[in-house]
């Protein structure tokens, strides 16, 4: 099973270069605004700089993958979702509660500055005025910390359901890539800020995500995942 992940691995990597040329190179949230051309709905393959593929191949590794209206009737875009991954740029800010990535980070950052009281943060009832203002300054560094973050987006307009697309490819990139309780391929570095985490899932499996770190993966969906790539 190892010797099929590391190809498949490696499948999944070829797969993002070819990606990465059809969009024209990464993009970084700092830079992008609502005004670029978005599809409605897609796949999010966010890497962070710093954190090489050492062990399959080259250059940086994926450390976070997301998509947007999974579920009925949602009215989340793409560009929105982005929006709530990146913050605010002037003054440079957010809403971590919007967005999973985000309260990873911070969460992280906690932990490693131990410079903040901030008990409240990630918790989603009873959040008043005076507990967002005082979560600002925490909620900027990680503003400047995912806008630096190269990543890509593949276009994917299906709706919500069974048959989902965006969920399926979402789903296996997450198992393939995760390191939780398995053989650790294209580890994280021992400076990767996930090593703070107070989350188990982040800290084993390398990435920011949380769902679907346990699951075993169906090779079939880089079959499915290179036809859309391919069709772009």
């Amino acid at each position: 099973m190892t010797i099929d992940r590391i190809n498949d691995l490696q499948q999944f990597y070829r797969l993002m270069s070819k990606l990465e040329k059809k969009l024209g190179g990464f993009r970084y949230l700092s830079e992008c605004n609502g005004r670029m051309n978005w599809p409605e709905k897609g796949i999010l393959f966010f890497y962070e700089v710093g954190e090489f593929r050492f062990h399959q191949g080259l250059g940086n590794r994926i450390v976070f993958i997301g998509t947007n209206a999974i579920k009925k009737d949602s009215e989340t875009t793409l560009w929105k979702r982005l929006r709530q991954h990146r913050g605010r740029v002037e003054p440079p800010g957010g809403r971590h509660r919007n967005s999973a990535l985000r309260s990873h980070i911070g969460d992280s950052l906690m932990e490693k500055i131990q410079a903040f009281e901030l008990p409240r943060w990630g918790m989603k009832k009873n959040i008043s005025e005076r507990d967002i203002r005082q979560e600002q300054d925490l909620e900027a560094l990680v503003s400047n910390i995912i806008g630096s973050m190269p990543f890509l987006w593949l276009g994917v307009d299906d709706e919500a359901g069974a048959n989902n697309r965006r969920i399926y490819i979402k789903q296996n990139s997450i198992a393939l890539l995760s390191n939780f309780n398995r053989t650790s391929l294209d580890s994280s570095s021992q400076n990767w800020l996930g090593n703070y985490s107070s989350s188990e899932k982040i800290r084993n499996s390398g990435l920011w995500n949380i769902d679907d770190v346990e699951r075993e993966y169906d090779q079939n969906f880089l079959s499915c995942l290179e036809n859309i790539i391919q069709n772009i």
